[in-house]
């Protein structure tokens, strides 16, 4: 069907021999999750159920499902506003991450954060953050941290191709090459920055990832809706972290088929609609996954079909749960906002949250 699934060439690298029938029909259950919920999120939006902003994650769901699945239990995400399909990949629960959407207290964040502000301390989650370039800074605190402590990890920080011209951005791979921090920047690159073409945005020469030059950085680029490549290249740059304590920038070439959110209402009028369906029909990472696993011989029609259905039911009854869930207590306002301060906790009283002497 498709050029790219003849040879693989990163078929053959270590962490993807690695991986069992189970554990690759895992991976394409996780992506067809994704767009299941998104699906709905987007469906139950357009109705009137939710408030602000809402960022579809729908077309490049391998880059986080790819790259996530290779963390270990000291590596960090962190994220930008288009955050869902990340969420769900660290195994944050559909429920919570629906209920958020709605504004209801059962939220990952309460009902107080909405679509850009998921997140999970539990999972090593970290958000969801609403300005660009925001969290790339925080990611590589995090990395200071893992660091700091003596901890063997990393951070991995996603960011879309519109940040890398933000000052935030440029101010932390300075410091991430200074200093050697362990964190490795993903450029979700999906060829529009709201709405202006990469090309309108940004100077470059090969790719965006070769910035990296400037600061001493290694840096690669992949294609994003190759789950078998997403992996093999964010392992070398795991491996890179948890090994040598130095920072990587990848870029992942990928594109959402939805506008930059919702909102968005020229989507089909800086790209044409023959764009979006060349790419619906060739690069489509949940069809490149399915049929790669078919031709391995490891999923039929009738497989699919059954976890298709399981996530179709799985994101309808988080709806359900949403929409039967209280809203929060207006008296909650202004609680979880410093969390250290409200519980009285040494960190509330020191200012020292993450670090310890």
């Amino acid at each position: 069907m498709l050029d790219q699934l003849a040879g693989h060439p990163h078929a053959d690298a270590e962490v993807n021999r690695a991986l069992s029938a189970d554990d690759k029909v895992a991976l394409l259950r996780q992506m067809v999750r994704i767009r299941r919920f998104e699906e709905a999120s987007l469906k139950y939006y357009n109705a009137g159920k939710m408030g602000g902003f809402l960022h579809l994650y729908i077309g490049q769901e391998s880059v986080a499902v790819g790259s996530i699945s290779l963390c270990g239990e000291n590596d960090h995400i962190i994220t930008a506003y288009r955050d869902h399909g990340h969420a769900l990949a660290v195994g944050m629960g559909m429920d919570e991450c629906m209920a958020e959407l709605y504004g209801k207290r059962t939220g990952c964040s309460k009902g107080k954060g909405g679509s850009m502000h998921f997140f999970a301390p539990d999972k090593n989650f970290w958000g969801g953050h609403g300005i660009v370039a925001g969290q790339t800074p925080l990611g590589l605190g995090l990395a200071y941290g893992l660091k700091y402590k003596g901890i063997k990890g990393a951070a991995l920080c996603y960011l879309g191709d519109g940040a890398v011209n933000q000052g935030a951005f440029h101010e932390s791979l300075n410091l991430a090459e200074l200093w050697d921090l362990p964190v490795v920047y993903v450029i979700e690159n999906n060829g529009y920055s709201m709405g202006t073409s990469q090309e309108r945005s940004s100077a470059f020469q090969n790719c965006l990832a070769q910035r990296g030059d400037a600061y001493g950085i290694e840096w690669d680029v992949g294609k994003g809706h190759d789950l078998y490549e997403v992996r093999a290249k964010t392992q070398v740059a795991l491996e890179r972290a948890h090994g040598e304590c130095r920072p990587t920038i990848l870029e992942f070439d990928t594109y959402r088929y939805q506008g930059h959110s919702v909102a968005d209402a020229n989507a089909k009028k800086y790209r044409t609609p023959e764009e979006i369906e060349h790419y619906k029909q060739n690069y489509d990472p949940i069809n490149v996954w399915k049929n790669q696993l078919a031709a391995e011989g490891i999923l039929d029609e009738g497989v699919y079909k059954e976890l298709d259905t399981e996530a179709k039911e799985e994101a309808k009854a988080s709806v359900d749960f949403a929409e039967n869930s209280p809203y929060p207590n207006p008296s909650e306002l202004t609680d979880d906002v410093y969390w250290e301060v409200d519980e009285g906790t040494e960190a509330g009283k020191t200012g020292r949250h993450f670090f310890h002497d």
